[in-house]
């Protein structure tokens, strides 16, 4: 009786072992598991912290369409999420009495206009900025898809829509690396300054450009 038992139990075991899942099976249900790891780290939302110190953003006014002012202006704060690669949220706060020119198409110093130091006091000076009531400016992003945002700006105690294009976006180990281009008219905020000279107009539409680096929170 004991060799037909012995023999159910060797069947028995033969047929688990052809049932159960292959070696090549086990190794792509263990990769598929990470992938499907990655995907959901990847899908999950993330908010970032702006990194001030090592953020920045880029300002561009033009006379003419022949000569034009850049520079760069510090943010004091800022947060953004991302999901998906896709900005989701987020707003970031500049210093605008922190204005610094970067061209060369000034006159030397000591000359009656036409100077660097003009040029900052004017756009701080109640014709453009009024820097002196309205130290800083903010945006806040109210919508977006994979390379634009759609946003509230404010300058000057005034807020209108905006949008950000050319969104690109990095993430990697915790860290955010975010650009994008903004242009607004300076009338819709108050900045309306016109000079009668006809060689000193100043295109209405200053262009930004806006460089996040980020820390995950």
């Amino acid at each position: 009786m004991k060799a037909p038992i012995l023999s159910v139990v060797a069947l028995a075991a033969v047929f688990l072992v052809a049932c159960g899942p292959s070696e090549a099976e086990l190794t792509a249900a263990t990769e598929q598991a990470a992938a499907d790891s990655v995907a959901a780290v990847a899908a999950a939302e993330h908010t970032y912290v702006v990194d001030v110190a090592n953020s920045k953003v880029m300002w561009t006014g033009t006379m003419l369409g022949i000569k034009s002012h850049h520079g760069t202006i510090n943010l004091t704060e800022g947060k953004v999420s991302v999901q998906g690669g896709k900005l989701t949220a987020g707003s970031f706060t500049v210093d605008m009495t922190s204005m610094a020119p970067l061209d060369t198409n000034y006159a030397a110093d000591g000359a009656k206009q036409g100077t660097r130091s003009m040029l900052i006091g004017h756009l701080q000076s109640p014709d453009f900025f009024d820097v002196a009531d309205h130290p800083t400016a903010t945006f806040e992003i109210t919508g977006s898809d994979m390379t634009s945002a759609g946003g509230k700006l404010t300058v000057r105690g005034t807020s209108d829509e905006e949008k950000v294009t050319d969104i690109v976006i990095t993430e990697e180990n915790g860290m955010l690396k975010a650009t994008g281009k903004i242009g607004f008219d300076r009338q819709k905020y108050g900045a309306k300054w016109a000079s009668p000279m006809k060689d000193m107009v100043l295109n209405n539409v200053i262009e930004l450009t806006v460089e996040l680096t980020g820390t995950v929170q």
